[in-house]
């Protein structure tokens, strides 16, 4: 299994919504956990890092503009 790229700040889209909605999430921590806030309400979760990398679908906003 290939490895996905994201970078701290960068908004992901997951595969499910959250409760409120929405889709995307901006990664605000990374290492062994991924720490992600969803941009719908707000609500911060922590992710085992492969759970994350499962869940994630895309990079919808890079952090860094290139």
């Amino acid at each position: 299994m290939q490895r996905k790229e994201f970078k701290l700040g960068d908004v992901v889209r997951m595969k499910k919504p959250h409760p409120c909605g929405s889709y995307n999430w901006q990664v605000i921590r990374m290492g062994a956990d991924i720490k992600i806030k969803c941009q719908g309400c707000g609500r911060i979760v922590m992710l085992p890092r492969l759970e994350f990398e499962r869940k994630m679908v895309r990079v919808e906003q890079s952090s860094t503009p290139s």
